[in-house]
């Protein structure tokens, strides 16, 4: 710690014979005058040295307030001005002297020369910290004087302001502005303990604590975070549970994170994402660099002060933490370790909650997407939690302890009908993502039925490989009835996944016929023929499959053929003669065409299909 001092030239002559009438009713003005405090100081207190008619010695400029004062009483008290080896100025002002990082500032330095010339001095829980570092600055030890002013300061801090709770928080809010002098006088650290003591003394006390627990938050949710860290930490020294700490968190959070009110509404899609991104925005155009550098320190105190117990803070908190960890770019381990702890409690998470839009850097402090063609939503954070769950889930199975796995089901199955909003979200991601969860997670397909529905809603120009992608993940012997009557008619799934569905929904009629009829009772012979239908039914589905196969070829052969005979009509469309004939052959195709279909349907050695595979072919010529 340096204290600089510079010796520097009058900014304007004064005058010997001026004397003290001439600067009547001027103590304090602009830099371009000179300030003597002796008038004010006469009215106040009639001092000796005020009434002798003795100019002032000493010209002594703090931050821009020049104070021209007598040098013998600053001289006698103050270590550091006695030290010095004032040269004259040129002018007849006496010595000039100019204090820079000076502690308080004018204000306080104003103080201490009432201190010195031995009037009455206000000390309180306002000035009290800038007056300590100010004494100290200067050197006002007992050496010079008994009584000086760091023991008068010192004795005040000890016995007046750290009895009470009001007046340590004023003189730790006042040490914002005095570091590093407040730091190293211990005046923070000081202030921090007895918070700490006051606060943790009242929560385990009996009584009304329940009642009482976050008496303190608002009192140092005002503080600066570095200070408001210190606190924390010795109140956990102190034996204060996780959940009291992690409450102060979530309050601090709140008052000092704006950003984390906005919500990612599930209706109206983009809109919350929209919302939040004009609210950062309008963050950084005010306040700037220095403004995000402040919110990112904020974000990583916090992130890093979180208990570990799962308890101490709820989901929602997290994943609101995240996604401002995520605007403001905090450090990748904070934000891995966020990830773990949302994935620890992901079971009491909701859809809302995990609506992570794609935040990206900030560039110039405006907020960019890149590239264009880019998600709204972060997928591949929810699928880093999602495999974080499944690690914390394999952990309790061996402990044999309560699994979450319903609830994550119907968490993710919600959350891909809600992506699946998104025109961006490519097949695979939405798949990689829905296959994330093991089968035995998923006990009805429903939700993930409905989420595969809304994709092929959103994207109608899929192609047919990629509809039969998106519905490989879905198992149809686990849709509901209701599921099932729904997929049956629903002409944007594939015609293979319509019949697996039929096909399920008779196994179960089936099923449910046999349960009825004392299934449990019948002999074997009877069991083994049911089972042998199932086969057969089987059998006649994956026949089905290959004939739908067949019937495609033969449509996409035949639409070869007509885009050539389109073609060879465009040659001969100027010679009319030419048609008639164009047309019989045209006519004599289709026909050959329908005749080798029925030929196919009735040939030898297999029997006529019945009705409702009739049925499903005609659904599947009109789809083509």
């Amino acid at each position: 710690m340096q204290k600089s001092l510079q010796v520097t030239e009058p900014q304007s002559p004064g005058s010997d014979s001026d004397g003290i009438d001439q600067v009547h009713d001027q103590r304090i003005v602009i830099p371009t005058k000179f300030v003597s405090i002796a008038d004010s100081l006469e009215k106040r207190e009639h001092s000796r040295l005020m009434t002798s008619q003795i100019p002032t010695d000493l010209s002594m400029q703090v931050q821009e307030i020049t104070f021209n004062v007598y040098k013998y009483p600053l001289v006698s008290k103050c270590g550091y001005i006695g030290r010095l080896e004032l040269q004259r100025s040129i002018s007849n002002y006496g010595y000039n002297l100019k204090l820079e990082n000076f502690p308080g500032g004018s204000e306080t330095f104003e103080i201490i020369l009432k201190f010195c010339y031995g009037l009455p001095v206000d000390l309180n829980p306002n000035n009290i910290a800038s007056l300590r570092c100010a004494s100290e600055f200067l050197e006002m030890t007992e050496e010079f004087e008994d009584g000086n002013l760091i023991t008068k300061t010192e004795a005040f801090l000890t016995f007046v302001v750290l009895s009470s709770w009001k007046d340590t928080i004023t003189v730790l809010k006042s040490c914002e502005a005095l570091s590093p002098w407040a730091e190293n006088l211990q005046i923070v650290r000081r202030c921090c303990d007895s918070l700490a003591w006051k606060a943790s003394r009242k929560n385990s006390s009996t009584g009304d604590a329940v009642h009482e627990e976050g008496w303190w938050f608002d009192d140092i949710a005002i503080l600066r975070i570095d200070h408001f860290r210190r606190i924390i930490t010795a109140i956990r020294a102190k034996g204060t549970t996780p959940e009291i700490i992690g409450k102060c968190i979530m309050h601090y959070a709140e008052r000092w994170l704006p950003g984390m009110v906005m919500e990612i509404g599930v209706r109206g899609y983009g809109h919350g994402k929209n919302e939040l991104q004009y609210s950062i925005c309008s963050q950084e155009e005010e306040g700037g660099i220095a403004h995000s550098n402040e919110q990112k320190e904020i974000i990583e105190s916090l992130i890093s002060m979180l208990p570990p117990q799962q308890e101490a803070v709820s989901c929602k908190f997290l994943l609101q933490m995240l996604k401002m960890a995520m605007v403001y770019s905090a450090t990748p381990a904070l934000t891995s370790e966020l990830e773990k702890r949302v994935g620890m409690m992901l079971e009491d998470a909701s859809v809302n909650d995990i609506l992570i839009p794609s935040y990206k850097n900030f560039d110039k402090g405006k907020l960019t997407n890149s590239p264009e063609q880019c998600t709204m939503h972060d997928i591949d954070v929810v699928q880093r939690i999602v495999e974080y769950f499944l690690m914390h889930e394999q952990q309790q199975q061996q402990q044999q302890q309560k699994s979450g796995k319903c609830n994550i089901s119907k968490l993710l199955d919600n959350y891909l009908a809600e992506i699946a909003r998104d025109p961006n979200l490519s097949v695979t991601k939405f798949q990689v993502l829905a296959k994330s969860l093991p089968e035995n997670f998923r006990t009805c397909h429903d939700g993930l039925y409905r989420a595969i529905d809304t994709y092929l809603k959103t994207n109608r120009s899929l192609s047919e490989h990629d509809r039969r992608r998106m519905c490989k993940i879905m198992n149809c012997e686990k849709l509901s009835l209701d599921a099932r009557v729904h997929a049956a008619q629903n002409d944007r799934l594939p015609l293979r996944t319509i019949v697996q569905v039929l096909l399920s929904e008779q196994l179960k009629m089936r099923e449910e016929m046999l349960d009825k009829n004392g299934n449990t009772s019948e002999p074997e012979g009877n069991q083994s023929s049911t089972n042998m239908e199932i086969k057969t039914m089987k059998a006649e589905l994956e026949n089905m499959k290959a004939e739908l196969e067949n019937m495609k070829t033969k449509m996409e052969a035949l639409q070869s053929d007509y885009s050539e005979l389109q073609q060879e009509y465009g040659k001969v469309s100027n010679k009319p003669k030419n048609a008639s004939g164009w047309a019989f052959s045209w006519r004599k195709i289709r026909n050959s065409f329908h005749a080798k279909l029925d030929g196919d349907e009735t040939g030898d050695g297999r029997q006529r299909p019945n009705p409702a595979r009739k049925r499903s072919f005609k659904r599947r010529s009109s789809i083509f």
